[in-house]
């Protein structure tokens, strides 16, 4: 699958299926801290990837008031 690291515009290509959340372990990512979308939709922890995926992970930025 190629996932592309937003605002970074880093891509990294990993092989096989996985789930997002073992994903985003082994991206050294925290679940909390990023959208992870495949298709222009958001996927969550849960979902599968697909080798022939391409996701864009995009950090959560938050404003403080």
């Amino acid at each position: 699958m190629r996932i592309t690291l937003l605002p970074q515009r880093k891509e990294i290509d990993l092989p096989g299926r996985r789930r997002v959340a073992d994903v985003l372990r082994h991206l050294g990512m925290l679940p909390g801290t990023v959208m992870v979308i495949r298709d222009d939709e958001l996927v969550t922890e849960q979902d599968f990837l697909e080798p022939e995926d391409s996701v864009e992970i995009r950090s959560v930025i938050s404003g403080g008031a």
